[in-house]
């Protein structure tokens, strides 16, 4: 959320900088604007989020490289007792994927600064959800001790 948040305050800056032709006689300042205070408020309450799953110890852990390497473990890690990761996300995951190289799309792409909003929205969701998820999973690996694994060491299971 915080990233989304970033990412339309960002664009709402630029569209009300730019004051570029707006879409459907809108006034860009206007639409500028609402998209700033839409990506701060976003910002903000992602940004409470993480801060309340922090003070529990509930949110998920890693930098974005370690959450990459996790990524290949999560998906495997299902046949080992990980529960935490449903089986529709996967789906909705290939889904995104599968939306993002079609050419087919929701806005097309010839409606100028409003086409690749869509794609943007879906890989936005698609980064996130899959970072989140690997961070979880790595919180769940690290917490998980060779005693209640039953099998030894979380990697060398996923690994076989």
């Amino acid at each position: 959320m915080v990233v989304a948040g970033v990412v339309l305050a960002v664009v709402g800056l630029i569209v009300a900088i730019a004051q570029p032709s707006a879409p459907w006689g809108m006034n860009p300042l206007v639409l500028g604007l609402a998209l700033l205070a839409v990506g701060l408020v976003l910002g903000a309450l992602g940004l409470r989020k993480r801060a309340r799953e922090r003070a529990k110890g509930t949110g998920p852990v890693g930098n974005p490289v370690q959450r990459m390497r996790a990524f290949p473990r999560l998906l495997r890690a299902r046949k080992h007792g990980y529960t935490g990761l449903s089986l529709t996300q996967p789906a909705q995951w290939l889904l995104a994927v599968v939306y993002l190289v079609s050419p087919i799309d929701l806005l097309p792409e010839l409606l100028p600064l409003i086409g690749v909003t869509d794609d943007a929205g879906v890989l936005l969701w698609l980064l996130t959800n899959t970072s989140d998820a690997s961070g979880r999973y790595l919180r769940w690996e690290r917490g998980r001790s060779p005693e209640t694994a039953g099998r030894g060491d979380a990697r060398k299971d996923l690994a076989s």
